[in-house]
């Protein structure tokens, strides 16, 4: 059974930074290692924590990973798509906005994005049907901010803007992969973001210059 308010109340009872080096260590190696390999001596090992404090919270693997996704979720919620701009009509605007949100957090937490990505990476990782549905939610959740109250008529007269919505959504999709891989060969911490935005918005730049009028 999931415990999940009794562990949260008193997972949150814990000292902070103790509380987020735990939840780093434990993100790192599930999205390292996937759930069948994951370990929880090197959780604990990485987080300079006793084994007995991590079970303490958390009575199983299992028990610790649903926390993690739940935890996820409810972070990729609150910091990102509750965020977004429901009112910006400009797409490739909104796009903009949201990426500046989304590689901003992904710089300051990218084991819980890592964490994340391995679902569709890793073939080991079983989810239950509430985390599924969880998961197509967040998307749902997503899909609705980024595409509702757009500006259609900004788009070229010669193709359908349903079809444009779709290429620059493909496009941004493929762009932050690249990006993202390129801020990780750098230095997620110390990455010279100016000079990624400045890239960032001649390819914006670029994108008007194609579908736009």
């Amino acid at each position: 059974m999931w415990r999940g308010n009794i562990i949260i109340e008193r997972f949150l009872k814990l000292d902070l930074e103790k509380r987020q080096r735990i939840l780093k260590a434990a993100y790192e190696e599930f999205a390292e290692q996937g759930y069948e390999h994951a370990s929880t001596n090197r959780i604990v090992k990485k987080a300079g924590i006793g084994k007995g404090m991590l079970f303490y919270y958390f009575n199983s693997k299992q028990e610790l990973f649903n926390f993690l996704f739940n935890n996820g979720i409810d972070f990729i919620i609150r910091e990102y798509i509750e965020k977004l701009d429901e009112n910006e009509s400009d797409f490739i605007e909104k796009y903009r906005h949201a990426s500046q949100i989304k590689l901003k957090l992904y710089q300051e937490n990218p084991h819980i994005f890592d964490f994340f990505a391995t679902f569709y990476i890793k073939e080991d990782i079983e989810l239950s049907k509430e985390m599924k549905a969880k998961l197509e939610n967040l998307k749902n959740l997503g899909f609705s901010k980024m595409f509702s109250s757009i500006d259609k008529s900004l788009f070229r007269d010669d193709l359908e803007p349903e079809l444009v919505m779709r290429l620059i959504n493909l496009t941004f999709a493929g762009y932050e992969k690249e990006l993202i891989n390129r801020i990780k060969s750098e230095n997620l911490q110390t990455a010279n973001m100016e000079f990624y935005w400045d890239d960032f918005d001649k390819f914006l730049d670029a994108l008007k210059k194609v579908y736009y009028k």
